[in-house]
């Protein structure tokens, strides 16, 4: 009996190195970045060096704004050396601080890196940060990995794809949803989309900064499901401050008419847990002066993705577009800078015009 469990256990241990081998084979065709252990959600958050960060190969990160500081952050967190750009010094002062080694041009960051995610505020941004003259693709190195997170037309990311891959490159978008504050919990939504064969490898570093990774198809599908999903939410939002705005006018107090609205059929998101009134709720920028979150700029952006796209699909969005315009407009009156929950402030404003 005892040397019939000991043969067991020995053929085991053959199998399982046998197993780890062909793994490790094939990762290392792959690219030396599926090699790497997987994150665990419940590791305490820490800055600075650390014993598991030598094992682990440095992920370029370029732009260190509202969204991509928290999220290289979140890297670092994690045991991740971070090689970080921006074109504002003290954004990347603030992530030289806590440990990331810092760079002056996008082109800099891919000599040093093999990993690289961007989060950007546009498609004009994207395509000089990849493309141009001190862009990503001057240094690339071949089998890099690059994963776009910002929020821009799907053809554009289409396009960085097909650049990328000129130069032995993967490109892929992985737009996200959720706010400057998920974006600190690492609770953000990622789409992703581009190489099925390499979503497992974007999957490792993406869950570092986020609750949710799925894979949505094809280079351009994470941006057509998120500008679809931004849509959605300036409507919903909109909907939510002429609700509420109608409620108080009728005598309702804001705090009981949001409660009931959220035990009710009209509960969404953006009343139950991003209020545009005052007053209603804690940690939302409606709380301090519509200050952080997401600017109406970049919504009314999003806005115009959605609408541009809907046109040349020839795909009717009334709602959509009514959005569209109601959040260029506000961008005309000032509101630009604050967040797009800020809808709320700007229909009280027009209702004394």
């Amino acid at each position: 009996m005892q040397e019939r469990a000991e043969r067991e256990l020995k053929e085991k241990s053959v199998t399982v190195r046998r197993g780890q081998g062909e793994r490790s084979m094939a990762a290392l065709i792959r690219g030396s970045r599926n090699l790497l252990p997987r994150w665990n959600k419940h590791v305490a958050p820490t800055f600075g060096p650390s014993r598991s960060m030598a094992s682990k190969t440095p992920v370029g990160f370029i732009g260190l704004g509202n969204m991509g500081r928290p999220m290289a952050k979140n890297l670092l967190r994690n045991g991740y050396p971070v090689i970080a750009t921006d074109v504002f010094p003290e954004s990347r002062k603030e992530l030289q601080d806590l440990g990331a080694q810092v760079f002056d041009t996008p082109a800099d960051v891919a000599e040093k890196a093999d990993r690289i995610l961007t989060m950007l505020p546009s498609s004009p941004n994207v395509i000089e940060v990849y493309t141009g003259a001190n862009g990503i693709l001057k240094k690339v190195k071949k089998g890099t990995l690059l994963i776009d997170s910002s929020t821009i037309d799907p053809a554009v990311s289409r396009e960085m794809a097909v650049a990328a891959e000129k130069m032995g490159a993967v490109f892929m978008d992985a737009p996200v949803s959720g706010g400057v504050g998920a974006a600190s919990l690492a609770k953000l939504t990622f789409m992703v989309g581009g190489p099925k064969e390499e979503y497992q490898a974007a999957q490792e570093l993406l869950t570092c900064m986020g609750a949710n990774v799925v894979y949505c198809g094809a280079v351009g599908t994470g941006q057509a499901a998120k500008i679809c999903n931004n849509m959605l939410l300036a409507i919903g939002m909109i909907g939510t401050a002429e609700t509420m705005n109608l409620g108080i006018r009728l005598g309702l107090d804001p705090k009981l008419l949001a409660q009931i609205l959220n035990m009710s059929s009209g509960r969404c998101w953006s009343s139950d847990s991003y209020n545009p009134v005052p007053g209603v709720m804690e940690g939302v920028p409606s709380g301090n002066n519509y200050q952080g979150g997401f600017g109406t700029t970049l919504m009314a952006k999003d806005l115009g993705l959605a609408q541009s796209t809907a046109t040349n699909t020839k795909t009717p969005v009334p709602l959509g577009s009514l959005a569209h315009q109601i959040y260029r407009v506000m961008c005309a009156r000032g509101y630009a800078n604050k967040d797009f929950s800020s809808v709320f402030q700007f229909l009280r404003e027009e209702e004394g015009q």
